[in-house]
C-alpha cells in the first residue's frame, strides 16, 4: 500500500471517490469511515487482495490505522484501487507548523485549535543581527496586534457589527479556515509551507486560491457607470451599493459617455484614477508620513472634513481589495503600520516614527535620562484639529498624574495605543471591514508587510542611470564616489544580480517605500519635506556587518566591505529581513 497524495477535501460519510482523482488502471474505493480531518485527506493506493470480489469489503493497515475498503465495481485480485483517509496529526506536529517570514523577529506558530499566533524568536535571526542594534531598551519588545471582531446586531441579523482594538502581539490570533477555499479545512500547512517560498511563488499560490472563490462570468457580474466630473462620489456610491458577495464577481467599467468595452484598459484607468483621488491630500482624508512625502497615513481629523468619511475609508478597503483581488495596481503608497494592521502584524514603537517622528524620536530619548520626571510629562496628548488645541487624556485623570520612573514604560504604552491605532481608531476598522470584504484574512498571511506593498502598487519603474546621477556619497566613500571600490560592487549587485523585486525592497529599505517621485530620484523628500537624496555612507565593518538604513535621511550605511561577495550577502540579507534596527540621529 502507497500513500499517493493529500488533498484539500475531506469525507463526512463514506462516499465514492472522485473518478478525475484515479490514474488509468486504478480504480477508487469506498472506506468505511466516519472520521473527519480539518486538514484534509490522503490518497492511498493498494492491490485488491486474491479472492476479493467488487463490492466485498476487506481490512487493511493503513497510516498507523485500521480501516475497511470496499472494492469498487470492475476491479479484479491484483488491480490497483485508491481511497482516501483523513490526515491525523499529533499536537506536537500541529504546533510544529510555523510561519517564518525572517522579518523584525516574529514568527506565527499554530495551536491545537487551528489559529497561528505569534511569538517573538530569539534564535539565529536575533543573535545575527544583534551587534546592529542600538536600541535595546525594554520598550523597543512592546508589540501589538490589532484585534477585529464581528457580531450579529440584536435589531438584525443581518447587520454585524465590527470592534476593534490593539492586544498584545502574544494574545492575537489567526483562522486558518477558508470556508469556500478546500471545504473548509485548514490551510495551515499550505500557508507554512508557501511563507518560506520566494515572493513569485507566494504570489502564484495566492492567485491560485483567489481562483477558487472568484465568481465565474456566467453566475453573474457587476457593471459599474461613473461620470468623470465626479468620478469619486460615482464610485464610492456604486461600489459601496455592492453587496459582500458580490464583491468577487467581475466588475466592468464604464464612463457615462464614452462609448467603448472594457477589455482590462478602462478598469486600469478607473483604479488609477479614483485611487489618486481619494489619496489626495486635498481631500483630507489622508496626509503625507511624518518622514515620507511618498507614503499617507489616516487624518485623524478626516470627520471634520467630511461627514462621509467613514463610508469612503470603507471604500478604500473595498477598493485596496478589489485591485488586489484582480492584479490592479492603486497610486496610494501606505505607511507601514497600515499595511500591518490590514496582515495583522505586530507594531511596534519603531512605526511611530511613520505617523509622528517628533513623539518617535522623545520617546526614545527618554532612555537616556536618570529621571523622566525632569520633563514635566502627564498622561495627556494635545492635538491640533484644524487649528483648534484639543487635549485628550491617554487614561482616566492622566492631567493629573504625573510621568515617572515607575510609571514610564505604562506611558509608552497608552502612546503607543493611541497613535497606532486609537485616534484614527474608527477610519481604520472601516478600512479592514472594506477590505475583508473581498479578501479573506488568513490568505494574506503568506506575505509580510513589505510584499502586500509590491502587491498593491506594483514593482516600480525604476531608471538606474537615474538613480546612480542622483546618489551622493558621504564617509570614505565621499572622496573617490562613485568611483570606491565597495561603492562599484555596490551598483554591481544592484544592476547585475538584483531582479526588479530586490530592487524594490532595496528602495524600501533605505526610504521606506518602494515608491519613486514622479520626476525621479532628484525629487526624493526627507522627514523635514525637503530634498534628501538617496545617499550611501561608510561605516567600519567592526560597527555593523550588515547594511542600516536611515528612512528619514534616505541613506544606508554600508560596511567598508573587503569582497563583494560579502557585500551581496549582507545586502540581500538586510533588504529582506529587514531586521537591521533603527538609529536615532
Amino acid at each position: 500500500m502507497v500513500p499517493t497524495s493529500r488533498r484539500g477535501t475531506s469525507l463526512s460519510t463514506p462516499q465514492e471517490m472522485d473518478p478525475s482523482s484515479s490514474s488509468s488502471g486504478s480504480e477508487n474505493a469506498r472506506v468505511n469511515s466516519h472520521m473527519r480531518s480539518p486538514f484534509g485527506n490522503q490518497m492511498f493506493e493498494v492491490n485488491v487482495p486474491q479472492g476479493v470480489r467488487s463490492g466485498q469489503a476487506f481490512a487493511l493497515i493503513a497510516n498507523g490505522q485500521r480501516v475497511m475498503v470496499t472494492c469498487p465495481a470492475n476491479a479484479r485480485p491484483g488491480q490497483k484501487i485508491r481511497f482516501q483517509l483523513p490526515i491525523k496529526l499529533s499536537s506536537d506536529e500541529i504546533q510544529s507548523i510555523k510561519l517564518n517570514y525572517q522579518k523584525d523577529g516574529w514568527i506565527r506558530c499554530l495551536s491545537t485549535d487551528l489559529t497561528f499566533h505569534w511569538i517573538r524568536s530569539e534564535g539565529e535571526v536575533d543573535g545575527q543581527l544583534k551587534d546592529s542594534r542600538d536600541l535595546t531598551w525594554a520598550f523597543e519588545r512592546i508589540a501589538f496586534v490589532r484585534e477585529l471582531r464581528s457580531s450579529a446586531t440584536v435589531s438584525s441579523k443581518s447587520k454585524v457589527d465590527h470592534s476593534l482594538q490593539l492586544v498584545p502581539a502574544k494574545e492575537a490570533s489567526l483562522s486558518t479556515v477558508v470556508p469556500a477555499i478546500n471545504n473548509g479545512t485548514s490551510l495551515a500547512q499550505e500557508l507554512s509551507r508557501y511563507a518560506a517560498m520566494p515572493f513569485q511563488h507566494k504570489e502564484a499560490w495566492f492567485r491560485q486560491q483567489i481562483a477558487k472563490i472568484q465568481v465565474p462570468w456566467e453566475d453573474g457580474h457587476i457593471k459599474i457607470n461613473v461620470r468623470r466630473e465626479n468620478l469619486l462620489q460615482d464610485s464610492m456610491e456604486a461600489t459601496e451599493s455592492i453587496t459582500q458577495g458580490d464583491m468577487r464577481k467581475i466588475f466592468r467599467f464604464e464612463f457615462i459617455s464614452e462609448p467603448g468595452v472594457d477589455a482590462g484598459g478602462v478598469a486600469r484607468e478607473w483604479f488609477q484614477l479614483v485611487s489618486a483621488l481619494l489619496f489626495n491630500p486635498d481631500f483630507a482624508l489622508w496626509s503625507y508620513s511624518s518622514i515620507n512625502q511618498m507614503c499617507m497615513q489616516i487624518n485623524p481629523s478626516s470627520g471634520v472634513a467630511n461627514d462621509e468619511h467613514l463610508r469612503y475609508f470603507h471604500f478604500t478597503g473595498r477598493l485596496l481589495g478589489k485591485a488586489l483581488f484582480d492584479r490592479q495596481i492603486v497610486a496610494g503608497h501606505l505607511v507601514r503600520p497600515l499595511y500591518k494592521h490590514i496582515l495583522g502584524w505586530p507594531v511596534t514603537v519603531a512605526d511611530l516614527e511613520q505617523l509622528d517622528a517628533d513623539t518617535y524620536a522623545n520617546l526614545c530619548k527618554l532612555k537616556d535620562l536618570e529621571d523622566v520626571e525632569v520633563c514635566c510629562l502627564d498622561f495627556t496628548v494635545t492635538e491640533d484639529h484644524w487649528g483648534t488645541a484639543q487635549t485628550i487624556e491617554l487614561k482616566s485623570d492622566g492631567a493629573n498624574c504625573m510621568v515617572t520612573n515607575r510609571n514610564v514604560d505604562e506611558y509608552i504604552q497608552l502612546q503607543m495605543r493611541y497613535r497606532l491605532l486609537e485616534r484614527v481608531k474608527e477610519q481604520i476598522k472601516a478600512l479592514l471591514v472594506g477590505f475583508y470584504d473581498v479578501i479573506p484574512e488568513a490568505l494574506l498571511s503568506v506575505f509580510d508587510f513589505q510584499e502586500l506593498e509590491l502587491l498593491l502598487c506594483g514593482l516600480p519603474e525604476i531608471d538606474i542611470e537615474d538613480w546612480k546621477r542622483n546618489t551622493e556619497y558621504t564617509g570614505d566613500y565621499e572622496r573617490k564616489g562613485a568611483s570606491n571600490k565597495v561603492v562599484k560592487w555596490f551598483w554591481e549587485v544592484v544592476v547585475d544580480e538584483f531582479d526588479e523585486e530586490h530592487k524594490a525592497r532595496l528602495l524600501q529599505f533605505v526610504t521606506g517605500t518602494s515608491g519613486v517621485p514622479a520626476q525621479g530620484f532628484c525629487a526624493l523628500q526627507g522627514n523635514d519635506n525637503n530634498i534628501r537624496k538617496f545617499t550611501i555612507n561608510s561605516i567600519p565593518e567592526a560597527v555593523s556587518v550588515f547594511p542600516k538604513a536611515h528612512t528619514c535621511f534616505n541613506r544606508i550605511d554600508l560596511p567598508l566591505y573587503e569582497s563583494k561577495k560579502k557585500l551581496t550577502k549582507f545586502l540581500t540579507m538586510a533588504i529582506q529581513m529587514e531586521a537591521t534596527g533603527f538609529d536615532i540621529d
